[in-house]
């Protein structure tokens, strides 16, 4: 990482110790709080592209933590105090994220209207699992907030994100709007209603977090606001797949996380440690019991 990118000078030697600090070329990471991360190391207007997908106070433990505040006004106005940093660090042609529950993104949506433009307001769908709800409708859904600091400039690469159009592509039909008629193109850009399964146990991508977002999402928040090069910032980055998929598709990247656990995850992940604090960075070793018909167990597999 440049030095320009850092918000103070000698670098390094202003790092607060309670902060933890891996890079190279293309990724950095942090063990921290993202407030003080974001005021002491990270330089205003530098970054592209923001994904942000922080605790949700539905009281899921986190490592060591517990997601949950002393009341639904002390966790919005948490929420307010860290998108106002993260406003601050965008470019002017900058676009932002955010994640949360269905029940805090209205006051989420109500406050960044008045910093910024919504674009967007996105339902990632996914399938069913576990107990279902009996006595009221399960929620199957995750709301998204697509924002831009402008909204004349700002990147959008349409065509890197196209998916399939079944009407078109499967049935053939040919479009007599046009002067000289023509079959209807196969591809299209996707709505706001985006299906992507779950991240699952037996996933390939899994690592051993309670809200891991799918890497395929991200791929398309990436593709889609982001150019080869560009900077792109996750201030709770859990086991750093916004990192993962960024260094894939050529993009820079810093992440925070404050729980050790999940900061170790991201540090053999990506690469940037094989040991910490000790201890020996391994992947999850994700052995399970197959079973036959009659419920006998089998063979472990991995």
């Amino acid at each position: 990482m440049s030095r320009s990118l850092l918000a103070g000078d000698p670098g390094l030697a202003s790092m607060d110790p309670a902060i933890t600090k891996l890079e190279d070329a293309s990724t950095t990471i942090y063990h921290g709080d993202c407030l003080d991360v974001m005021r002491e190391l990270i330089a205003d207007g530098q970054v592209d592209l923001i994904f942000a997908d922080p605790p949700y106070n539905l009281g899921k433990q986190f490592g060591e933590s517990e997601d949950k505040w002393p009341s639904d006004e002390a966790y919005v106005a948490w929420c307010y105090s860290w998108l106002k940093l993260c406003l601050s660090k965008l470019k002017p042609t900058g676009s932002l994220y955010v994640m949360t529950s269905t029940q805090a993104m209205p006051f989420l949506d109500l406050w960044l209207r008045n910093e910024c433009t919504i674009l967007s307001r996105i339902v990632w769908h996914y399938d069913s699992s576990g107990v279902q709800a009996r006595k009221l409708y399960g929620s199957m859904y995750e709301p998204i907030l697509f924002c831009v600091k402008d909204r004349k400039a700002y990147t959008y690469n349409a065509d890197d994100i196209e998916v399939q159009a079944p009407t078109g592509a499967v049935r053939r039909l040919i479009d007599y709007r046009k002067p000289t008629p023509e079959p209807y193109k196969t591809t299209k850009v996707p709505g706001n209603v985006w299906y992507y399964p779950r991240v699952r146990y037996r996933m390939p991508e899994y690592e051993q977090h309670p809200s891991q977002k799918p890497e395929a999402l991200i791929e398309r928040v990436i593709k889609a606001s982001s150019n080869v090069g560009d900077l792109i910032l996750d201030p709770f980055a859990g086991t750093f797949t916004t990192s993962a998929v960024a260094r894939r598709l050529g993009r820079r990247s810093l992440g925070i996380e404050r729980e050790r656990g999940y900061f170790k995850i991201g540090a053999r992940r990506l690469g940037l440690a094989q040991t910490l604090d000790g201890e020996d960075l391994r992947p999850l070793d994700k052995t399970y019991i197959k079973r036959n018909g009659r419920g006998a167990s089998g063979g472990a597999e991995s």
